[in-house]
């Protein structure tokens, strides 16, 4: 198994000055040295071939510091990464200042956006992105080929992934749990017609985050009104569940689990984005055939907990995801987390379950790409 060790900055708070330069740096670097990765030295470093094409289930565009996100989405497929699923909150990512993080005070500003304006920019950035591939191979960077592996055909209307730029760009939109109390009906307008874009496969991030001040009892009918949009336009959905700090309980999680036993998981399924919790916990949602996302908090040395869950995931059940910019996993801890990341908790999954389990690594990697594309529908 890769050794996996802590990185000396702080983990999951990428929003230092010193951060937002390295990030903008990122690019540069590829450019001249032909590698992919950098530590905050600018040192190139080495880092694993993907066996199977990689999906980042969950990976924000829209709050990078430093990051250009056309960059980080040529960077995606440079990693191999064929499936990038972008998160879009039809409130904090439209209105300014709403459905705030009380933990990220210094998240960057949001443009008051109308949700055809959100979608044009996901559309801009898809664009530019391939308009980067040229330079990149000139640097002898080019996407990893796939054996045995076709091409997604793209989002209808949209222009279809290629050799050259091999990544289909896919949304899911809601509303988190810190916007639930603003979850009005404005807001809703904006999520259904986000909905109804060729781009979008899913409902989320939606659920329940007990470490904020909106009531239990909001967030959980908010929740409840997501899962049953989700039934209405036959979508799978992406829930974010954290418990509050010091919960032993784990009272969000049981919440969550209570809810989707009575309303039921939508037929489309669901999958728990950012899973940091122990196996016990996780595997309840397994037995109702949710899928568990995987994403950069497995690499972290204090994570045998997590890394314990993936171990005891079902393997028609488990996905990779980055959650970027944030959790940015080791080696790389610490900076501004990008989707071509993803490449490394994949990594870290397939060397888990090949160490716990005896499963070979070709078999996870296959897993985790067949896993995205059925809880899709792609």
């Amino acid at each position: 198994m890769v050794a996996y060790e802590m990185a000396p900055a702080d983990a999951s708070s990428p929003r230092r000055t010193q951060e937002t330069a390295n990030a903008s740096q990122v690019a540069d670097l590829s450019l001249a040295d032909g590698k992919l990765f950098h530590n905050r030295k600018g040192k190139a470093l080495e880092w694993p071939q993907p066996l199977a094409p990689l999906a980042d289930t969950h990976g924000h565009l829209t709050a990078f510091w430093g990051h250009d996100p056309a960059v980080a989405v040529a960077r995606a497929a440079l990693a191999g990464v064929r499936l990038l699923v972008v998160p879009l909150d039809a409130l904090t990512d439209c209105v300014p200042g709403a459905g705030a993080d009380p933990d990220k005070d210094d998240e960057p500003p949001v443009p008051a956006r109308t949700a055809g304006e959100l979608l044009a920019f996901v559309d801009d950035v898809e664009c530019r992105a391939r308009a980067l591939m040229g330079a990149y191979a000139q640097a002898g960077l080019v996407p990893p080929e796939f054996p045995g592996h076709s091409l997604l055909p793209g989002a209808l209307g949209c222009a279809a992934p290629t050799p050259d730029f091999p990544l289909d760009l896919r949304v899911v939109a809601g509303v988190h749990p810190y916007g639930a109390a603003e979850f009005d009906a404005g807001c809703r307008a904006r999520m259904e017609e986000l909905l109804v874009s060729p781009r979008c496969v899913g409902v989320g991030e939606i659920g329940l985050d007990y470490t904020c001040d909106v009531p239990h009892d909001v967030q959980l009918a908010c929740f409840r009104e997501q899962l049953a949009i989700a039934c209405e336009h036959d979508l799978p959905v992406e829930l974010h569940i954290r418990d509050d700090r010091g919960d032993e309980a784990c009272e969000a999680h049981a919440d969550a689990l209570a809810l989707l036993r009575e309303a039921g998981v939508p037929p489309r399924g669901c999958d728990l984005h950012c899973y940091t919790g122990d196996a016990p916990t996780m595997l309840p949602f397994a037995e109702l055939g949710c899928h568990i996302a995987f994403g950069g908090a497995v690499t972290f040395k204090r994570s045998d907990a997590i890394r314990e869950a993936a171990a005891a995931c079902p393997d028609n059940l488990a996905v990779s995801e980055t959650d970027c910019p944030y959790m940015a996993p080791v080696p790389l801890r610490g900076e501004e987390g990008e989707p071509a990341m993803v490449a490394l908790s994949a990594a870290c999954v397939a060397d888990v379950r090949e160490e716990a389990l005896g499963v070979p690594r070709q078999t996870t990697y296959e897993a985790l790409w067949r896993n995205a594309l059925e809880l899709f529908g792609l």
